[in-house]
C-alpha cells in the first residue's frame, strides 16, 4: 500500500514538472518569435515612401543649396498623410536649411544630422503614422 502511494505521488510530480516545462518552452518561443520582425522588402519601403522634389534655398552662410529627399514612413496611411502635408514638410526643410551654414552640411555627419533633425520635426506633425527614415537623394551646395 505504501509503495502504491509513493508511485502515485511520483507520477503526479513528474506530470506536473513536464506540464510546467512545456508551458515555459511555449512561452519562451512565443515571446522570442514576436521580437523577430522581418525587415520590409524594397517594394514595401517604396510603397510607404514619399519623394520631396528639389528645394533650393539660401543658407545662413549666404551660400545656397539644392537638395531633394525621399522620406520613408511606417505605413501607407502615413504616406498619404505625408503627401497631404507636402507644403508643411517643404516649409520645415527651408527653415532648417536657412539656419545652417555650409560647413555644417558638408560631410557624412552633417548630412546625417540634417536627416535626423528633419525626421524629428516632421514626426511632430504626423498623426496617422511615423517617419522611419529621411534620405537625401540629391544635394548641390554652392
Amino acid at each position: 500500500m505504501k509503495n502504491n502511494k509513493l508511485v502515485t505521488v511520483m507520477a503526479i510530480m513528474l506530470v506536473a514538472i513536464l506540464l510546467v516545462g512545456t508551458i515555459a518552452v511555449v512561452a519562451v518561443l512565443k515571446l522570442t518569435g514576436e521580437d523577430k520582425k522581418e525587415e520590409p522588402t524594397i517594394d514595401e519601403v517604396l510603397e510607404a515612401s514619399v519623394d520631396i522634389p528639389e528645394v533650393t534655398t539660401n543658407l545662413a552662410s549666404n551660400d545656397f543649396i539644392k537638395i531633394s529627399f525621399k522620406i520613408e514612413t511606417d505605413s501607407k496611411e502615413a504616406k498619404e498623410e505625408l503627401e497631404k502635408r507636402d507644403f508643411q514638410v517643404r516649409n520645415i526643410i527651408i527653415y532648417e536649411l536657412s539656419e545652417k551654414k555650409s560647413e555644417e552640411l558638408q560631410g557624412v555627419e552633417g548630412k546625417k544630422g540634417l536627416e535626423e533633425t528633419l525626421k524629428t520635426k516632421i514626426n511632430s506633425l504626423m498623426q496617422d503614422g511615423k517617419i522611419k527614415k529621411v534620405y537625401i537623394t540629391g544635394s548641390i551646395l554652392q
